[in-house]
């Protein structure tokens, strides 16, 4: 019998990677839970306010195949955020517990942010010239301004990815798309209000969370059962160890060596390799 819970920590903006989140490590993580006979489930800790829709849905459907190809669940408890890609990543779930601090929500899309200088470039008579075919090859450029067209393209573009957040969230929340669209309009909500709203449903503590999914799973929270967390290992950075020690003692001298090998100028020292330090 799985006697083991797969507590998986998902923190920081939601891309490719950056130095909280990693979305190869991520998948990779809940594929190898599908051939892992121990687990009885997964309890998703998510702390993100969103980020790329690509990658967000990547994950939903990475969750979602999981819960249809192992047939055991997926809990989602938010942490201080879970809005936009967070929310969206949490509606993969059965069931969402939130902190009754938490905020989340933040059901919409940013397609593009333009931004023109043609104007200032003219008064201080600067010019820029780019060689392009197809007239809205530079659409978004600086160097000069939107055009009605253009502003349809990319509206375009973010209508038909909220039209799939909204369908997504009325689908698994099981609220009418209506509703939905009605509460969608960007804005974060509190824990009580996300609940009031059928966003979420729970509000209670992390070690609340495990005992519900305990009792759901095993019949009782008081069940022996590992919570086995799974969490990106971080890599300490060496630049921004040096940097910090520009601080204290011999400070000047720290913050000369972070430059060079930011630069490139001298070689990754091997120990600092070894104790687990990377130069970013």
């Amino acid at each position: 019998m799985a006697k083991k819970i797969a507590h998986i920590l998902l923190e920081g903006v939601i891309q490719k990677e950056n130095e909280k989140y990693n979305q190869k490590w991520l998948l990779e993580t809940i594929s190898e839970l599908k051939k892992d006979k121990h687990t009885a489930g997964i309890l998703l800790y998510i702390n993100s306010p969103g980020g790329s829709v690509f990658e967000s849905d990547e994950v939903y459907v990475a969750l979602k195949k999981y819960k249809e190809e192992t047939k055991k669940p997926v809990w989602a408890y938010f942490g201080a955020l879970a809005a936009s890609g967070g929310y969206y990543i949490g509606c993969a779930a059965d069931k969402i517990i939130a902190n009754r601090n938490t905020l989340t929500g933040s059901i919409g899309v940013i397609a593009g942010r333009f931004v023109d200088l043609t104007e200032l470039m003219a008064k201080h008579g600067i010019k820029s010239e780019t060689i392009h075919a197809g007239r809205n090859k530079t659409m978004g450029s600086f160097d000069q301004p939107v055009t009605e067209e253009q502003r349809a393209i990319m509206q375009s573009v973010a209508d038909e990815c909220y039209g799939q957040f909204t369908a997504l969230v009325a689908e698994n929340r099981r609220l009418e798309l209506e509703a939905v669209t009605s509460l969608a309009d960007g804005r974060i909500y509190t824990a009580q209000q996300a609940k009031a709203l059928g966003l979420v449903d729970e509000i209670a503590t992390f070690d609340e969370a495990v005992d519900m999914l305990k009792t759901e799973l095993f019949g009782s929270k008081d069940a022996k059962v590992e919570v086995k967390k799974y969490e990106l290992k971080k890599k300490r950075s060496l630049i921004k160890v040096l940097k910090g020690a520009a601080a204290g003692v011999g400070g000047t001298e720290a913050l000369a060596l972070a430059r060079l090998i930011q630069k490139k100028q001298l070689p990754f020292p091997a120990y600092y390799y070894d104790q687990g330090l990377t130069d970013e």
